[in-house]
């Protein structure tokens, strides 16, 4: 049941109050245009609202909240739960300005095991995770996966091919040659031998170390004693490197559970909240996140993190915080219901626990002061910016664009932002260009900046305080004439050209009714966050531009076939790894595929091979 915001001129807090039933429940508070400024939740709604007005309630936040509220909203529910489930994606949706809003929404990368194989491979996943096998993380970084991935193959040699170029070598690859893998696709280990390869790794990615080193003992004795020396050296190699895998986790301790770490740095208004995996006693690393936290104490930074990330996640069976909150047995029955595996949120802890909060502590303070720093940094460029390019004001956002091809095809521009806090990632967009003359950047530009600046004259988009065009004059002309055509004002548009060698530090910069480029210092900090912006410009082009080209070379062979549609283009490509995969297949392979008959098989053969 929702009551609809009122005009500040009709909103009385104190008849709005009394019609509140004591009952658990959200409520919105709005500004004057309607948009929600906050959102709480409550078990009983009228206390907690009325606690709002109450003249002794003279906090920082409630005061600014309170002055700018020109109406209210509630939802009734029929439990803390729902109400806690409600907030949460209300918050999500509507980001509003005096909640602690969780900014950096990442996603953290899993160690995959291919379960429904005889044959299981260890890969790099990230997503969700309903595919079959199992996981393992997660892990703070894509690096930290690749790296135990790395380990794990040296140790173990378990394949990390795609099925379908499994399914159809005929030889044992590379990875053979330089002892990543025992290759099982052409028979050189048995199943048995596999498995317990798989067996092994599963549990060193389960901490389970001390297991696996006993065991490679054993089998070392039994080799040695049956006079099978080379095997024996083999295990004793193994051995050893599974050693040095201990030595490199720091962070071990007597437990078999899973563990996250949390703990939280405050400086200058601004929050750090650094977030430890353990995962079986062993430390897979941290990260950390930046919560958006206007007025806020650290027990509602604290709460709202845990809140809002273990919400879109699977909690593990343990949280660790700095210090209890309000709504930790809330939060535990909720993440325990979800996860369906009991959840407990500890605060008061000892020993190893203790000292992984402490480390945690420091991360967090660490973190909080390198950005200030890097702020200051960006903050100060900006400024020289301001000086070299004789500005009216300091740029506080700037955004760039950049056009990526290859002789005129799969034609590609980016757009990068940046703010005084670096780079906005999520601000960042792709644009396939479509329907142009092949090569033709100024086209290519204003195609671009049209879909662009069009979202942004209706709203939907920030305007940039200063524009770059990676070019000169032409491009910064195509640029002028789109926000010209779009009515959209008060952008500073720059051209940044190479010189005349294109190395950095000759850049010119090109601005509108200057006849003559602005050519600054090498060593300039303007010019080297000028340089920053635009090769992230150019990075982020040449990557949209490499992934379109790749799906075109590994589609458009295949879209050739007559009776060949989407569907089965895909199943094809992904029961055979790829276009190379699918070249190297027979007649009889493309039979074995699901949904294809001889006929269609033939036929495929036959435009990929044409005249054998």
């Amino acid at each position: 049941m929702s009551e609809t915001a009122e005009s500040a001129a009709k909103f009385a807090p104190k008849a709005y109050v009394d019609s509140l039933p004591a009952r658990p429940g959200v409520y919105r508070m709005l500004d004057a245009a309607g948009e929600v400024l906050y959102v709480g939740k409550a078990r009983n709604l009228k206390s907690r609202v009325a606690s709002y007005f109450q003249p002794s309630n003279v906090h920082p936040k409630v005061q600014a909240l309170i002055a700018k509220t020109a109406g209210m909203e509630v939802t009734i529910t029929n439990s803390d739960t729902e109400a806690l489930l409600l907030e949460f994606n209300l918050i999500k949706r509507h980001r509003p300005r005096f909640n602690v809003v969780l900014r950096d929404d990442k996603s953290f990368p899993f160690v995959h095991l291919a379960t429904n194989h005889e044959f299981p491979s260890l890969t790099f996943y990230r997503g969700s995770r309903k595919e079959p096998g199992r996981f393992f993380g997660p892990y703070p970084s894509a690096g930290a996966v690749r790296e135990t991935l790395q380990r794990l193959q040296k140790l173990f040699r378990l394949r990390n091919c795609a099925d379908g170029y499994f399914a159809h070598r005929s030889r044992p690859c590379l990875q053979y040659q330089i002892r990543r893998c025992t290759a099982p696709c052409v028979g050189l280990i048995s199943k048995e031998q596999y498995q317990r390869d798989v067996d092994a790794a599963i549990k060193v990615l389960e901490g389970r170390n001390d297991e696996v080193y006993q065991d490679l003992a054993s089998r070392m004795e039994e080799a040695a004693q049956r006079l099978q020396f080379e095997e024996a050296a083999k295990l004793r190699d193994q051995m050893a490197s599974l050693k040095t895998v201990q030595a490199q986790q720091i962070v071990t301790a007597d437990i078999h559970h899973d563990a996250d770490v949390i703990a939280i740095a405050q400086a200058s208004g601004e929050y750090c909240v650094a977030l430890m995996f353990v995962r079986g006693g062993r430390s897979l690393g941290h990260a950390t996140f930046f919560p958006k936290a206007p007025f806020a104490e650290p027990a509602e930074v604290l709460a709202a993190f845990v809140s809002q990330y273990y919400l879109e996640r699977e909690a593990p069976a343990e949280i660790i915080v700095e210090h209890d909150f309000e709504e930790a047995a809330l939060l535990e029955s909720t993440l325990a219901a979800r996860a369906s595996h009991k959840v407990r949120i500890a605060s008061a802890v000892r020993g190893i626990r203790a000292s992984w909060l402490e480390m945690m502590r420091g991360n967090a303070g660490q973190s909080l002061q390198m950005r200030g720093l890097a702020r200051a940094s960006i903050e100060s460029a900006l400024e020289d910016i301001r000086e070299a390019l004789n500005l009216d004001g300091v740029p506080h956002r700037i955004e760039c664009f950049d056009i990526s091809h290859t002789g005129g095809t799969d034609t590609v521009a980016s757009c990068v932002v940046f703010g005084v806090e670096g780079p906005l990632k999520g601000d960042y967009r792709r644009f396939n260009i479509a329907g142009i003359e092949p090569g033709d950047d100024y086209a290519a530009m204003h195609q671009a900046l049209t879909r662009r600046y069009k979202r942004v004259r209706d709203g939907e988009y920030s305007a940039p305080d200063l524009l770059l065009i990676d070019g000169g004059k032409g491009q910064l002309a195509q640029a002028a004439a789109v926000l010209e055509e779009l009515g959209v004002a008060g952008i500073t548009l720059v051209g940044v050209a190479k010189g005349a060698d294109r190395r950095p530090g000759q850049e010119q910069l090109f601005l509108l009714g200057r006849e003559t480029p602005t050519i600054l210092p090498a060593d300039s900090h303007a010019l080297h966050l000028i340089q920053r912006v635009r090769d992230e410009a150019h990075r982020f082009a040449i990557a949209g531009h490499r992934r379109k080209r790749a799906k075109r070379h590994s589609q458009s062979i295949l879209e050739t076939i007559p009776g060949l549609g989407p569907v089965k283009r895909r199943e094809l490509l992904k029961q055979f790894g790829g276009l190379q995969g699918i070249l190297r297949a027979g007649i009889d392979d493309f039979v074995r595929v699901r949904g294809f008959g001889r006929e269609l098989a033939e036929l495929i053969y036959e435009h990929l091979h044409p005249g054998s």
